[in-house]
């Protein structure tokens, strides 16, 4: 029976940083990048911005004037990263 259970979180963070998880972010996003785009008029720019903090991350962003319109009504990006599997959460919950 375990006793103690430790974290290791360094390990935590250096795979958290990794190559690895920088290329499974990416590819998330290029997967919302596609789901945007299949709701969009086509030739609609979609973009997707790598970043790092203290691990891979990105953002996908619609160009276009009317994209706050598209996600106020239609939920256009919200849907799209839920359908790829990306838990969404109201930030003003708290």
């Amino acid at each position: 029976m375990l006793e103690r259970l430790e974290l290791d979180t360094r390990g935590i963070r250096e795979l958290l940083g990794g190559a690895e998880v920088r290329q499974m972010v990416d590819g998330v996003a290029v997967d919302v990048q596609a789901r945007v785009r299949a709701r969009l008029p086509p030739g609609t720019p979609v973009r997707v911005k790598p970043y790092t903090t203290d691990r891979g991350a990105a953002s996908v962003t619609i160009a276009d004037v009317r994209a706050m319109a598209w996600q106020a009504r239609d939920g256009v990006l919200t849907r799209a990263a839920g359908e790829a599997g990306i838990e969404i959460r109201d930030w003003r919950a708290g």
